[in-house]
């Protein structure tokens, strides 16, 4: 594995996500991300289908739940959210964008 990219501070999101994809190697936590993403999916449909937006809460912690289990037990990092909350929530959806259009493999 090659060492992760450190930087605290990223002029825009195109410099920060080469950093992000850096701390998402590790296959199985791809995948539990992508997991995670299809799981926010999930509840947001479930929240304004039945007009319950306590799904909201149950997305949230889905998405981070699946996506922190990636990063503490298989990328051993912690997540790019703790510093870069916003670059990071971008990021984790063009990944999944990128998972699906098959730029990044599962």
């Amino acid at each position: 594995m090659q060492p992760t990219m450190q930087s605290d501070h990223f002029a825009s999101f195109s410099e920060f996500y080469p950093y992000y994809l850096s701390e998402h190697r590790n296959t199985t936590s791809r995948r539990l991300h992508f997991v995670g993403s299809l799981g926010v999916i999930g509840f947001v449909a479930l929240a304004i289908a039945t007009t319950d937006w306590k799904w909201l809460i149950a997305a949230i912690v889905c998405g981070y739940a699946f996506a922190w289990v990636g990063h503490f037990f298989f990328e051993h990092n912690r997540p790019a959210t703790f510093k870069h909350p916003l670059y990071s929530l971008m990021g984790d959806w063009v990944m999944f964008k990128d998972i699906c259009t098959g730029r990044i493999s599962l």
